[in-house]
């Protein structure tokens, strides 16, 4: 991942039903430790960063312009 602000819609939330939201639009912060063991580092409901399993989002190109109001960089 580079330094670009990555996003990812989530299509399953089994056992995450709290903390995730399926068709939710999640940002992704790099990890590439996390990423070699297929998962991704998600901001989820809570408004922190865990990890979940990759398979529970695609990865999603966000125009420029619509960077910032997702990242909460308002």
């Amino acid at each position: 991942m580079d330094n670009k602000n990555q996003f990812a819609i989530c299509i399953d939330n089994s056992g995450y039903e709290d903390d995730l939201k399926v068709r939710m639009v999640y940002q992704v912060l790099s990890d590439e430790s996390a990423a070699r063991s297929r998962y991704l580092r998600i901001i989820d409901e809570t408004g922190e960063d865990y990890l979940y399993p990759a398979s529970y989002f695609v990865l999603i190109d966000i125009p420029h312009e619509a960077e910032s109001m997702l990242a909460g960089i308002a």
